[in-house]
């Protein structure tokens, strides 16, 4: 028996489209070729700096230099740049890689038909075929080569920024070089007390904002939508209206809007309890009233979002269930714990860890309210109110301590991804629908 499948496979792990070419397969063989010249074309003078900026991240910084009496400054290696360059130069490098597997098992495989005694598609037949049966998987190869670059290769460098010492004064190019610290930076956050003291208090109020700030939505809206379907409320749709209003307006408007309303000076809702002959509350300038602010208008904001997936997963509760409890002398409470809670749950605990999750990181309701304000005296560029995102976002935009915020960004991606994971597999809704595939 001829091995096809072998001489195939080899050819082309040689050179992609040769083994192609050697199936009879002469057009898609020639496109592998045109890919892998165009690569070698590209790599010859890029791929050998690629490693090299990787590792060393540039050698030469800024410098003074005199040349004919006159002294002038000679631009050096830009620490960034050449890492991005690298970086960008590996993922066309890990892309090329995969079009060459891919094509020693495409050769393989026409190979292994030829043996067993079928001609090889032509390439018509072969672009039918994807057309007819891959054009999903085909159709992907762009989208997946957009995530790779735009999603999954940004990760990768601000990753590859936490094990670096990029921050100011000492440490931005291109005046100064950049170079690798290994898990100094991460030493730093959790142990150095002017670190870590910051960063272990942040981390508390985030944590006991997500879940104020999930539970009092969650079940505020919940609540609400359990008024609004009882029997003998009149205008429900009046009702749906008005209460959907704060989400039907732009979010950032509304939390400035209650950033005025909130102001200890002239704000609107002091004045309003002066003419009740009570004080005035520092609603912003005080760090307990500050968080409690926020929680509060987090409620305002939020309620009706919670409000509105509760009364749809509502509506299809069966009235059957609900007569079976009353002929079983379940009282409304019975009925409310026994029928509508956890059917409710059910359906939205995908939807209220994602909640959860999107609340860790909810960067408008902190920044845009308080600022991440009132200033507290013992944090390093935080305030009382801000979360991991809105301390990193300080940290990269107004200090340029990025390997700092590189590092918190791995540590928050850590733990809303572990926590999501793990919950998400332990709900019922997950796990059913596990069971029927």
């Amino acid at each position: 028996m001829q091995r096809h499948r072998t001489r195939a496979a080899i050819l082309s792990t040689i050179f992609m489209g040769l083994g192609q070419i050697y199936n009879r397969q002469f057009i898609k063989g020639l496109l592998f070729l045109a890919v892998e010249a165009l690569g070698l074309v590209y790599f010859i003078n890029t791929l050998g700096r690629a490693f090299w900026g990787i590792s060393t991240l540039g050698e030469t910084p800024n410098h003074l230099e005199k040349v004919k009496g006159i002294t002038r400054m000679v631009p050096g290696d830009h620490s960034i740049i050449i890492l991005i360059e690298s970086l960008i130069t590996l993922m066309f490098f890990a892309v090329l890689l995969m079009a060459w597997i891919m094509n020693i098992r495409d050769a393989y495989k026409i190979g292994t038909e030829r043996e067993s005694g079928r001609e090889a598609n032509s390439f018509k037949q072969s672009v039918r075929y994807i057309l007819d049966y891959k054009f999903a998987q085909t159709f992907l190869i762009l989208p997946g080569i957009g995530i790779l670059f735009f999603t999954i290769m940004p990760i990768i460098f601000m990753i590859m920024l936490a094990f670096t010492n990029y921050a100011a004064p000492d440490h931005i190019p291109p005046a100064k070089l950049v170079d690798w610290v290994g898990f100094e930076t991460f030493r730093n956050l959790l142990v150095l007390k002017t670190w870590s003291q910051t960063f272990y208090g942040v981390l508390t109020w985030t944590v006991v904002w997500a879940v104020l700030s999930t539970v009092t939505t969650y079940f505020g809206g919940l609540l609400v939508a359990l008024l609004i379907n009882q029997k003998g409320i009149r205008f429900k749709g009046v009702w749906r209206l008005i209460l959907i209003i704060p989400y039907a307006v732009p979010q950032m408007i509304s939390l400035l809007l209650m950033r005025n309303l909130f102001n200890g000076q002239f704000g609107p809702i002091n004045q309003y309890l002066g003419y009740f002959g009570l004080g005035g509350l520092p609603w912003l300038t005080d760090p307990f009233w500050a968080k409690v602010t926020v929680i509060l208008v987090n409620m305002w904001v939020g309620i009706p979002v919670s409000m509105l997936l509760i009364m749809g997963v509502l509506t299809t509760i069966s009235r059957d269930m609900y007569e079976a409890a009353e002929v079983d002398g379940a009282s409304n409470y019975q009925k409310f714990r026994i029928v509508t809670l956890p059917m409710v749950l059910f359906s939205t605990a995908p939807t209220l860890i994602m909640q959860f999750a999107g609340n860790i990181n909810n960067f408008n309701a902190i920044y845009l309210l308080t600022g991440g304000g009132p200033v507290k005296g013992d944090y390093q560029y935080a305030g009382s109110t801000d979360l991991l995102v809105t301390w990193l976002y300080k940290l990269t935009s107004d200090q340029n301590k990025n390997n700092m915020a590189s590092a918190i960004g791995i540590i928050l991606f850590i733990i809303v991804a572990g926590f999501s994971l793990y919950n998400f597999r332990r709900t019922k809704s997950f796990q059913e629908e596990d069971m029927i595939q």
